[in-house]
C-alpha cells in the first residue's frame, strides 16, 4: 500500500504543491495575490531543496506513494550513528490515514537493527509533533521555533 520512488525532475510541480500545503495557513494570513503566493512558494521550495542537498548531499529523496498515488515525500540522511528524517510531509488528503505512523515505525525498526538513533527536527506548531511524541520520540534540544527529537 505504501511504496517509495526516487524524486525525479517530473516531480517539481508535486513538490511545490506539497510544500504549499505545509505553508497554506501562513499564506492565508497575507493579502498577496495568487500569483504572489505561487511565486513565493516556488522560490521557497527551490531554496529548501537547495539547502537540503547542500547540507545532506548523500541523503535519499523519495516520493511517498500511497496506493500508487503520490502522497508525500521522505528525505532521509544516514550517518554512522543516526538516521535523520530531513523532511517527511504528506498532502492533507493523505494525513490521518496512518501513513506517517507506518513509515516512522519502519524507520525506527531499521534504525534499531543498525544500532542507530532515529532523529528529526520539528517546528513546535507542527501538528505532527503529537505523532512523534506518541511514537516515543523525546525532545533533546530546542533551536528557535524547532525542537530536535530522538527515538533510540
Amino acid at each position: 500500500m505504501i511504496t517509495f520512488r526516487k524524486v525525479e525532475e517530473k516531480d517539481r510541480a508535486f513538490i511545490e504543491k506539497l510544500y504549499r500545503s505545509t505553508r497554506e495557513n501562513e499564506l492565508n494570513l497575507t493579502n498577496w495575490t495568487e500569483l504572489q503566493k505561487q511565486s513565493f512558494i516556488i522560490m521557497q521550495s527551490i531554496a529548501q531543496q537547495t539547502d537540503y542537498r547542500s547540507k545532506y548531499p548523500d541523503a535519499t529523496h523519495e516520493i511517498i506513494l500511497y496506493k500508487k498515488q503520490p502522497a508525500g515525500r521522505l528525505y532521509l540522511a544516514e550517518s554512522n550513528t543516526h538516521f535523520l528524517v530531513i523532511d517527511i510531509s504528506l498532502l492533507p488528503t493523505f494525513q490521518g490515514k496512518g501513513i506517517g505512523t507506518i513509515i516512522l515505525k519502519e524507520l525506527a525498526e531499521k534504525a534499531h537493527k543498525k544500532n542507530k538513533i532515529l532523529c528529526l527536527n520539528v517546528r513546535r506548531q507542527n501538528p505532527a509533533l503529537n505523532l512523534y511524541l506518541r511514537l516515543g520520540f523525546k525532545k533533546i534540544s530546542a533551536n528557535g521555533d524547532y525542537d530536535y527529537l530522538e527515538l533510540s
